[in-house]
């Protein structure tokens, strides 16, 4: 199929940040683009051929946004997997499959895959609703201790749906939605893996990257590339993060977010199967960002090099506590005046506290002085109205 300045129309669900870094490469290769997205104001209506407005978990709005185009891919995992579902079976590629969706959409299903699949994670157990938890506490059924982590199976997203619980009344802050109590585990770092698969079996990873968190919101702050590991800790990263991709069998790309324990074991925790704010560094640190190979992907094309072109570390630029209106990014043009140094606006006009606003990526030869400049483009830039 010819793809590049043709009739070929791909799909989009969801016009956020993710998607519209994504156009940046459809524009470079003039694949013609539809978008759909709940929102009037989505960052990817500037960017691509054609915007449509719409609930992506309405079935007949997905549905009949599939029946337009003539591959359909995602940015965000909340969409009707109903529609998804009938319009790959009318034969529409989708990709990642809904298939594969349906595996991680609830964080439930999706830790049941890994026990399925003896893929390491953390013990947990699930729960219908908050009172099952409660009364499994209260019993001293749960084999779950505090202090343990909370989590919602489903709307979760950056931070939300996620809570350490270390006593009893914590609970009593949680919605009553279906969850998974997880156990707490001592780690050294947190890692990522994103693994790139298209249709014909071509499978690459790209190198381990390390997050850094905020302690307070439970966001990304940082991500650090390469991770500042053992070797072989990474190899046993990237071969798990492989086997993981290869058991939900993907196409894309799939973010494999895990944890690496006191004694160097490697756990998952979840994953993501689109572009990751893990792999934002890759579009001016690698020599294939992870957009334009989320893109070859999905089209079936050869893949791209994932290897770093130097040292690369991203900074998430969120809306400051305080300040909630139009956004003002305050001290921009000093760090524009810094080599290697370069900021990603994602289009949010509204800002407020902990809302992912944009990124900063810095690239270096030397991973340290990366994250020295990192530290410092995070104290000088304020996202504030």
């Amino acid at each position: 199929m010819n793809y590049f300045s043709s009739d070929f129309k791909l799909g989009i669900l969801g016009g956020g940040q993710l998607g519209k870094m994504l156009l940046f490469d459809t524009r470079k290769f003039d694949i013609q683009t539809y978008v759909l997205d709940p929102s009037d104001e989505a960052p990817c209506k500037i960017a691509c051929n054609h915007f449509f407005q719409g609930d992506l978990m309405d079935f007949d709005t997905v549905y009949n946004f599939g029946k337009k185009v003539d591959v359909l891919t995602f940015e965000i995992e909340l969409v009707n997997l109903d529609a998804l579902l009938k319009l790959e079976d009318e034969g529409l590629p989708v990709y990642p499959s809904p298939k594969t969706l349906k595996l991680i959409q609830n964080k439930g299903i999706q830790k049941d895959f890994y026990t399925q699949h003896n893929i390491p994670t953390a013990p947990y157990t699930r729960f219908e609703n908050l009172q099952d938890l409660k009364s499994a506490i209260n019993n001293q059924q749960s084999v779950i201790q505090m202090p343990f982590v909370w989590k919602c199976t489903e709307y979760g997203y950056d931070g939300n749906g996620v809570k350490v619980v270390r006593k009893a009344t914590d609970l009593d802050e949680l919605p009553n939605v279906e969850c998974i109590a997880e156990a707490m585990i001592p780690f050294k770092n947190e890692l990522a893996v994103i693994v790139c698969r298209n249709p014909s079996g071509e499978i690459k990873t790209y190198p381990v990257v390390e997050m850094e968190f905020h302690p307070e919101a439970n966001q990304v702050e940082y991500v650090i590339c390469p991770a500042r590991i053992d070797e072989e800790v990474a190899k046993k990263a990237r071969a798990i993060a492989l086997n993981v991709s290869q058991q939900f069998n993907h196409v894309g790309l799939l973010a494999v977010e895990m944890f690496q324990t006191e004694n160097d074991e490697i756990l998952v925790n979840e994953v993501a199967p689109r572009p990751h704010n893990s792999g934002h560094y890759s579009i001016e640190a690698s020599y294939t960002s992870q957009f334009e190979n989320h893109l070859r992907a999905i089209l079936n094309l050869p893949l791209g090099n994932t290897d770093s072109k130097a040292a690369g570390i991203m900074v998430n630029l969120v809306g400051s506590e305080g300040y909630s209106g139009q956004v003002i990014y305050e001290n921009i043009e000093k760090i524009l005046e810094w080599d290697g140094v370069t900021p990603h606006i994602y289009g949010k006009k509204q800002t407020r506290p902990f809302r992912k606003m944009g990124h900063v990526t810095i690239v270096n030869k030397d991973v340290n002085e990366a994250r020295k400049i990192a530290e410092q483009v995070k104290n000088t830039i304020k996202v504030i109205c």
